[in-house]
């Protein structure tokens, strides 16, 4: 687990221990309040680099810990198709179709035995990619394989 994760769990223990108290209100108003907060000052950082050195902002996006909260307060610099073609970008055989309200979607175009494999792997890169996408949805098209019964064409029977 990685430290941003490790940190996440901690925050969702802690608030659901103040949710289930007497200040549940106060204390998600407060988390609320600090949301905003930094949002708006990392949407000037943003802003600011953007203006600045628009390469920089794409090596700071691809930080795992900035590109976290970059992506929790919608300031990624690069749109959700864009993040996803780029996670998939090194799987074989993975065709992007696009995203459609919140649903990514995938063609396999082999199938066969690692087709189920290459299939989690495609949802765990698209998911990590664009954690606002709710699903992914997978087809495939992999060529058929037809087996008949008796001799190729053209083999003859010894008699």
């Amino acid at each position: 687990m990685t430290g941003v994760d490790a940190t996440g769990d901690r925050v969702e223990q802690l608030l659901a221990t103040l949710r289930s108290g007497d200040d549940r209100e106060t204390a998600e108003e407060l988390v609320r309040e600090l949301m905003d907060l930094y949002g708006t000052g990392l949407a000037r950082v943003v802003a600011i680099v953007r203006e600045h050195d628009a390469q920089l902002l794409g090596r700071l996006a691809a930080d795992e810990l900035v590109r976290s909260l970059l992506l929790l307060h919608d300031l990624h610099p690069d749109d959700v198709d864009t993040r996803i073609r780029r996670a998939l970008a090194g799987l074989p055989d993975v065709e992007f179709l696009g995203t459609d309200g919140g649903v990514a979607r995938l063609r396999l175009t082999a199938g066969g035995c690692g087709s189920a494999a290459q299939a989690r792997i495609a949802e765990q890169a698209v998911l990590a990619a664009a954690p606002e996408v709710t699903s992914v949805e997978i087809t495939t098209t992999g060529a058929l394989l037809q087996i008949g019964v008796g001799p190729p064409p053209g083999w003859g029977v010894a008699s």
